[in-house]
């Protein structure tokens, strides 16, 4: 009976990970469900199914999964989303340096892009990446987020990624993470010149944790057009809305 209870309590935390997952991102595949739990596609599916029977999720167009009409009531519509709070000042960043940016989120070693603005008036630019997940620990985004957690949180969260059923091979330099972290902890701006992609370089801040979900701003362009002033002007903007945001939250610094 104990294990019963136990194997219970255990789908529980995975289908209410999964009502958080969609309440940010706005949509999930089975794939990108499975990878936030750790579990098997099939697993995944499952619980997906499940939420559907209960009407809190619902499948649309290329069989992703999208918020159902329980998470539309009113009650839950009361509480505003992370996407939805951190808008207004994601456009204020956006005002500020007419680049593309970024709001994202930490899931275990990687980061979701959960919203974004793209600049459109460069002839070269940095497309938009809402949706797309990256390693954290090659991003200026990850790297703010990581940087807000102890190093052996980060130990273990690369430590439970290594060593899941799936055992995919994640490439992190645990050392030279650490001292990133630690430069990025003094100075609070994290960058990233072409290590998650080629002729991109990024810059974020991080917004700390909302409702136990960790956030950060950032601003992404062609390394090619990124000189040292505007490595400055970038960092000035993104400590400016964040501090913004966060005083506004009642947790300023």
């Amino acid at each position: 009976m104990e294990r019963n209870e136990g194997f219970r309590v255990e789908a529980a935390h995975r289908v209410l990970v999964l009502v958080k997952l969609l309440g940010s991102a706005g949509s999930l595949s089975v794939t990108e469900a499975a990878a936030a739990l750790d579990v098997n596609p099939s697993t995944a599916q499952r619980l997906l199914a499940t939420m559907v029977g209960d009407g809190f999720a619902r499948q649309g167009e290329r069989r992703r999964y999208l918020p159902g009409p329980e998470m539309a009531r009113p009650a839950a519509a009361a509480a505003p989303t992370l996407r939805d709070q951190v808008r207004p000042y994601l456009e204020q960043l956006f005002e500020a340096v007419n680049e593309t940016v970024h709001l994202a989120t930490l899931v275990g070693t990687e980061i979701h892009h959960v919203d974004g603005i793209e600049a459109t008036d460069h002839v070269i630019r940095f497309g938009l990446r809402t949706g797309v997940r990256l390693s954290a620990h090659v991003t200026s985004a990850g790297k703010a987020m990581l940087a807000g957690l102890s190093d052996d949180d980060v130990q273990a969260r690369y430590q439970v990624a290594s060593s899941g059923r799936r055992r995919r091979p994640l490439g992190a330099d645990m050392d030279h993470l650490r001292e990133a972290l630690a430069k990025v902890r003094k100075h609070r701006i994290a960058s990233n010149f072409e290590e998650s992609e080629v002729g991109v370089a990024a810059f974020a801040v991080s917004l700390g944790s909302h409702e136990g979900q960790h956030a950060a701003l950032s601003i992404a362009l062609p390394v090619m057009r990124c000189g040292r002033a505007d490595a400055a002007r970038f960092g000035e903007a993104l400590v400016a809305v964040a501090d913004r945001y966060l005083i506004d939250q009642g947790r300023g610094r």
